[in-house]
């Protein structure tokens, strides 16, 4: 994979098109034979590596939150009625 075919800012971009370009550097570095290339490439296959795992900590936070709130709304809504 070519540095230009690579976006410059990962954050912009879905896990899953992340996943699709980490999946294609570990093909590319699997047929690798120069050194010298397959370490920049591993160092991006890292840098994605990263954000990915960003991406699902910031995730699973808002699911957690959302949850949060939703249990809290049900919640209330049952001690409402219990109160009437």
């Amino acid at each position: 994979m070519k540095e230009k075919n690579i976006p410059n800012n990962y954050n912009t971009l879905s896990v899953e098109e992340l996943t699709n370009l980490a999946d294609k550097i570990i093909e590319d570095l699997e047929n690798q034979k120069d050194l010298d290339v397959s370490i920049e490439k591993y160092q991006k296959l890292l840098k994605l590596n990263n954000i990915i795992e960003k991406k699902f900590k910031d995730n699973f936070k808002n699911i957690k939150e959302k949850t949060k709130e939703n249990v809290s709304k049900i919640r209330s809504r049952k001690n409402a009625k219990k109160a009437k």
